[in-house]
């Protein structure tokens, strides 16, 4: 099996001259990419790195950050890619439990990352305005380190909502794979523009923008942070054609002022992943941008695309599709056995994409793999199509006397309604009930009723009494200025207070 860097290469020879990366007035060639690459790799030769060895990259989507991400990759070394708004404890941590002996790390995080650092011993070369001046004057390394098939190529921590974060342990084959069904999925060509707002350390925008892009010869066009009106402006000056983003980003740009002021007509696919998308939304984006939207479903664990609706297959709105190619999926029950379509379980997944193990960690790789299937923790069903749906997360289900809740269900009504931007459904402990269902909501601008809000959160909870089960409506609505998300956009449940 060839190194995932090979793919930087192939593109250079078919497309020296053609844009690979792209931020603002900065741009990189595929074989610039190709050259300052192979610098990296002699640079960590230079630094005393052995192939094999662990190697952090510390930075939101930056010009640097590719060739660094690839020169890792060619030189033999496996890329830890971190969250840069970690702390320094945080830092510490993944540094150590990775056994990283060097991190590259963008100036911006310094002030976190060098204590860190220190507390790990791990050497941290500053991605600085004198990085490119330390680059020319390294010696390239020309060749690509051959990698066997179950070579680690990426060790990517998972974000931690029960216990430590884990290194999930993703392959060469595993992120090779996975970039080219993401090409077949999209229909990714030479002359594409990907929108690149996913953040590269995370597996979506990593796999999905930017290895499929350098794989299929296209652009990735980066914003280091997400803004909806720098992403229209994007959209417009480079004739993005794929935008790829979680759900929150596409509701920030439904409801960015000015939105009809910019020309968006080179956008033909938009793909969202990495939570539930709203059915609202989906049909909101498609009318409102005039493109195709395609919701998937996959985790870092499975590098990470598994199911997706496509283009040339069964499309049904509100489902995570079908099977990419390769991927094989069941729906299990407590015991581990399949159950009958319709029926909800626990999504399973085998196949090329899963990744080898999480790092240093056999106990809680044999929990979540026990017999060759990935257990991911999602609560799913499968219709007679094979088109899977998922229901909700097996850990956020809300008990209420007995009952399952699933969130997803009360948080699409909630987005029905007329004020609603952004919702989030959680269980509050209860004395009679075990448990019982309050919605978390952010109101959209100029919101009716917002000047009142005790009124409107009591509207809203009437609102979805007339619409679910008794036993499902929230018995408590919070209205927040905005909901608390993660790095990659997608809402943080587990930080929305309830006491």
């Amino acid at each position: 099996m060839t190194n995932l860097a090979t793919i930087v290469g192939a593109s250079a020879q078919r497309n020296p001259a053609g844009v690979a990366i792209k931020m603002d007035d900065i741009e990189l060639t595929f074989t610039a990419l190709e050259v300052l690459s192979s610098k990296v790799a002699g640079l960590l030769a230079a630094r005393g790195v052995k192939p094999g060895d662990r190697v952090a990259l510390i930075a939101p989507n930056i010009p640097q950050m590719p060739p660094i991400y690839f020169g890792i990759l060619r030189y033999g070394a496996i890329v830890v890619p971190l969250n840069p708004l970690l702390k320094s404890r945080e830092v510490a941590y993944h540094l150590k439990d990775s056994g990283a002996t060097l991190a590259f790390a963008w100036d911006g995080v310094m002030a976190e990352v060098v204590p860190g650092a220190q507390e790990s011993g791990t050497e941290v070369i500053a991605v600085d305005a004198d990085f490119m001046a330390l680059l020319a004057g390294a010696e390239p390394i020309p060749e690509v380190a051959l990698a066997q098939k179950d070579d680690t190529a990426v060790i990517l921590y998972t974000s931690g909502t029960t216990g430590r974060p884990k290194g999930a342990e993703l392959t060469h084959e595993n992120l090779r794979s996975n970039a080219e069904v993401s090409v077949s999925l999209f229909n990714s060509q030479p002359g594409d523009v990907i929108f690149g707002g996913l953040p590269f350390f995370h597996i979506f925008g990593q796999t999905c923008a930017l290895n499929s892009a350098v794989m299929a010869g296209a652009t990735v066009t980066i914003l280091p942070r997400f803004d909806p009106l720098k992403a229209l402006e994007i959209i417009q000056r480079d004739k993005v054609t794929i935008f790829e983003g979680v759900p929150t980003m596409y509701i920030a740009l439904l409801r960015a002022p000015g939105r009809e002021n910019y020309d968006l007509s080179t956008l033909r696919l938009a793909a969202s992943g990495g939570s539930p998308l709203p059915l609202e939304v989906l049909h909101e984006f498609e009318t409102v941008f005039g493109a195709t939207m395609l919701e998937g479903y996959g985790l870092s664990e499975t590098s990470p695309v598994v199911t997706f609706n496509q283009l040339d297959g069964i499309r049904k709105p509100g489902s995570i599709g079908q099977p990419v190619a390769g991927a094989q999926l069941r729906v299990l029950d407590d015991a581990g056995n399949d159950v009958e379509p319709g029926a909800v379980g626990e999504i399973a997944v085998a196949g090329p994409y899963v990744m080898k193990g999480y790092w240093n960690n056999p106990e809680a790789t044999a929990q979540a793999i026990p017999d060759g299937w990935f257990r991911t923790g999602d609560l799913g069903r499968m219709d007679e199509d094979g088109v899977y749906f998922i229901v909700d997360r097996k850990k956020d289900m809300i008990l209420r006397g007995g009952y399952n809740i699933y969130p997803r269900e009360i948080e699409e009504v909630l987005y029905e309604h007329p004020a609603v931007a952004e919702a989030a459904v959680v269980g509050m402990p209860d004395d009679v009930h075990g448990e019982e269902v309050c919605a978390a909501v952010s109101l959209k601008p100029g919101a009716v009723g917002a000047e009142d809000p005790e009124a409107l959160a009591a509207e809203i909870v009437e609102f979805v009494k007339a619409r679910v089960a008794a036993y499902k409506f929230p018995r408590r609505v919070i209205i927040m200025d905005t909901l608390p998300k993660g790095p990659t956009g997608k809402i943080l449940k587990r930080e929305i207070s309830v006491s």
